[in-house]
């Protein structure tokens, strides 16, 4: 627990602090000040708020258990195992085979599939990937990274506006002047990039372990994985996600991209180290004559 609530704090001070440099840079002592009060409403909101942010940007629609059918009933199978509580339920209607968890705690908790997840996977492939959602709001990993998407997204706002003000010919009143103002807009792609940095990649990899143990199956996840990562590689896109790409590192395999390097600017680790992992522990499961944990039969 420690550990995650020390890259949360971390991520805000962090972020906060180069939103304050570029107030500084445009507005000087006055831009400063409003910066500041603007990273203080944000970053309030963003504990209490984002998640429900997240959500709507990326157009999310909320089931239950009479709308939700296989998906509903196989999250409240996985939450079951994992001893969770019911999570909120959402459908992403997008192509894309992909999932992803937010909220701010267990309690508050939503898990939310793609349509082309449900379409394109068998029940037991989806099993594994919800349960790897159910694992990052167990580890409280979902804190953090919907604090990511919201202050990230925030940050890529403020630079497109700094962009379209410089078109017309505006300028701060920083003393640093055009100087700030465009030290401004480079900075902020940056911070976007490192609000996906600053989780760790290696939460991917505790996820899909212990997402293997609530749903008893490595080798579930595994399928998935190969499935989900050949079709963002055919091109197969998720528009809302393009549309707000601060947002990518939520989802268990980048919707923007097919690279799957294990690089310091990657969000995601290497599909193909998961995919081995993933195996590996089949593997020893198997040796052992037995599986992770309660798995999902085929009525939930």
């Amino acid at each position: 627990m420690p550990m995650n609530f020390g890259r949360t704090a971390f991520l805000l001070v962090v972020l906060t602090v180069i939103l304050l440099a570029m107030g500084a840079a445009i507005g000087g002592e006055t831009g400063v000040l409003i910066a500041f009060v603007i990273a203080l409403i944000m970053n309030g909101f963003s504990y209490w708020k984002s998640d429900a942010i997240v959500l709507r940007m990326q157009g999310a629609e909320r089931v239950d258990e009479n709308t939700g059918g296989e998906l509903y009933s196989i999250v409240k199978q996985l939450a079951h195992n994992a001893e969770l509580p019911m999570p909120k339920v959402y459908i992403l209607k997008t192509p894309q085979p992909n999932a992803f968890a937010t909220g701010r705690n267990p309690e508050n908790s939503a898990i939310c599939a793609s349509t082309g997840l449900l379409e394109r996977l068998t029940r037991e492939e989806v099993s594994g990937v919800l349960a790897h959602e159910l694992a990052h709001v167990k580890n409280r990993d979902t804190l953090t990274m919907t604090i990511a998407a919201t202050i990230g997204g925030a940050i890529s706002m403020i630079s497109q506006y700094l962009q379209i003000s410089a078109l017309f010919g505006r300028r701060g009143t920083g003393s640093l002047g055009w100087l700030g103002w465009l030290a401004a807009m480079l900075l902020a792609p940056f911070a976007a990039m490192l609000a996906q940095m600053a989780i760790s990649r290696s939460r991917e990899y505790a996820a899909d372990k212990l997402g293997a143990e609530i749903c008893g199956h490595p080798d579930w996840l595994a399928s998935a994985l190969v499935k989900i990562d050949a079709a963002v590689r055919a091109g197969v896109s998720n528009p809302n996600a393009e549309a707000h790409p601060a947002h990518a590192h939520l989802f268990i395999v980048n919707p923007l991209t097919g690279r799957t390097t294990d690089s310091w600017f990657s969000t995601h680790p290497n599909i193909q180290n998961r995919i081995a992992l993933l195996r590996k522990l089949a593997q020893e499961i198997a040796a052992k004559g037995g599986t992770a944990g309660g798995a999902i039969g085929r009525t939930a």
